[in-house]
């Protein structure tokens, strides 16, 4: 189901975007490399000062389905867009308000729904994303135009019923990764990129200097933002070397070329 949003939701015209919480990120020490003079390698105190903790919350917008956009036109409409806040804490009472606030903002700025469906088939559309949960959410009688798949992850947090409600009502359809699933979550990687720029080789004092860090690399990001694939070519790949080879009963093994069968007694009798 998530697959097909990545693949599919865009080119069905609904936004696609990714949610996560990364962190907590320490006031210590990074390992890593940094601009130092040869023979000057940076030194670090002794000392272990807990200087307090920040996390990132993140809202990510992949690259659409399998069209391919110049980098330009990329920019333009927001692909691989990175919309985030380094925190304290990420605590629903300081999630859920960042969260609304993004997204509706996100929302305000989308064109209006081009084909309006009955309600039967707007109920059909959002029940489609649906398809395959053990547990299903229970969807309120009445439903607006569906306009946004949201893949996060599958926290007590955000399953609250304020929050779900609220994302019913302004026409956002929540996808949960399965437990031990992450890595369904676009956003995970863009996380670890950001956390990469920001802290390696770097010592910050306290948790604000890593909060200004972290918010820093995100602007950078955007500036020149990346959009992401499901998969890739790295997957087309694969999936043309998987089909290139031949299967051999009995298991998922296969081989480079077909396997030449050898003739019973009774064939190579009636051969003869």
């Amino acid at each position: 189901m998530i697959e097909r949003a990545y693949l599919q939701g865009e080119q069905s015209g609904l936004q696609v975007w990714t949610q996560d919480e990364a962190g907590p990120y320490q006031a210590v020490p990074y390992p890593g490399a940094s601009w130092q003079p040869q023979g000057e390698p940076t030194r670090y105190p002794h000392e272990y000062v807990r200087g307090g903790t920040a996390k990132l919350l993140t809202l990510l917008h992949p690259k659409e389905g399998a069209k391919r956009l110049p980098v330009t036109a990329s920019r333009r409409r927001g692909i691989g867009e990175v919309r985030a806040k380094a925190v304290r804490n990420s605590t629903n009472t300081v999630l859920h308000p960042w969260l609304k606030e993004e997204l509706a903002a996100i929302l305000t700025g989308l064109p209006e729904p081009q084909i309006l469906l009955s309600a039967e088939g707007n109920r059909a559309l959002w029940e489609s994303w649906q398809e395959g949960l053990s547990v299903r959410i229970t969807l309120g009688e009445q439903l607006p135009p569906l306009r946004m798949l949201l893949v996060l992850d599958n926290l007590a947090g955000h399953k609250t019923p304020g929050l779900v409600l609220w994302m019913f009502e302004h026409g956002v359809m929540p996808l949960y990764t399965p437990l031990g699933g992450s890595w369904l979550n676009m956003a995970e990687s863009v996380q670890r990129i950001l956390a990469r720029r920001a802290l390696e080789g770097q010592h910050p004092k306290d948790a604000q200097q890593v909060i200004e860090w972290l918010e820093a690399t995100v602007r950078g990001w955007n500036r020149e933002p990346t959009p992401f694939e499901w998969g890739g070519r790295r997957k087309a790949r694969r999936e043309r070397a998987h089909r290139r080879r031949h299967a051999v009963g009995g298991s998922g093994a296969r081989t480079q070329r077909p396997i030449q069968q050898r003739k019973t007694a009774v064939e190579k009798w009636h051969a003869a």
